[in-house]
């Protein structure tokens, strides 16, 4: 009896020693969470066009539903030619989603919209002779209502290697900044639309 008792101890010993080794294997919570922290330096990946966004309004009141439509590139447009060789024009559609009027930040405040250029520059909208640049349909800029939605345009003022592609930027009303993913040729659903309204 004892004998055998020594056997089931010998036993049991020998099946905890290969969980043991097991557990060894395996990485711990720290070792886990670690592997799974964003690198020193790394960037939140842009959204594609055409993808909306819930954003905060001016002054954190109301959020607005904004969706970047439509991007189209051009040396001229609305009776003017870009003071850098090109001109990028996006179109988008802002949608008030609570009970209270919501509108965009006004650039003075650090908010808006921004064009980062493929090797990092930032490009504020409406610099060089984008200002000048009206299109009807897409020219709204009051306060968006509750239940109410309306089209926008930016425009930015481009060297041709500042066009070869971006990250369209949104500065929303509590400073947190929405990214797009933008192609270097003319994408979205109203471009030929865009380019009537870019007509002089």
């Amino acid at each position: 009896m004892a004998a055998t008792a020594a056997l089931l101890l010998a036993a049991l010993t020998a099946c905890g020693g290969g969980d043991d080794s097991k557990a060894e294997t395996k990485p711990s919570a720290v070792e886990t969470s670690k592997a799974e922290e964003p690198s020193a330096g790394q960037v939140e990946k842009g959204m594609k066009l055409g993808t909306p966004a819930r954003t905060t309004g001016d002054g954190g009141e109301g959020v607005l539903e904004i969706t970047p439509d439509t991007v189209v590139f051009t040396k001229e447009g609305g009776g003017e030619t870009a003071e850098n060789g090109v001109f990028a024009v996006v179109t988008m559609k802002d949608k008030a989603m609570t009970a209270v009027a919501a509108d965009e930040p006004a650039p003075i405040s650090g908010g808006g919209w921004k064009w980062m250029a493929p090797d990092g520059e930032m490009i504020n909208a409406g610099g060089g002779n984008a200002f000048n640049v009206v299109m009807d349909k897409y020219n709204n800029a009051d306060p968006v209502q509750p239940g109410a939605w309306q089209w926008r345009s930016q425009v930015f003022d481009l060297t041709p290697e500042q066009a070869k592609g971006g990250t369209l930027i949104y500065i929303d009303g509590e400073e947190k900044a929405h990214r797009w993913e933008i192609s270097s040729e003319d994408s979205g659903p109203n471009v030929a639309e865009v380019k009537k309204q870019l007509e002089f």
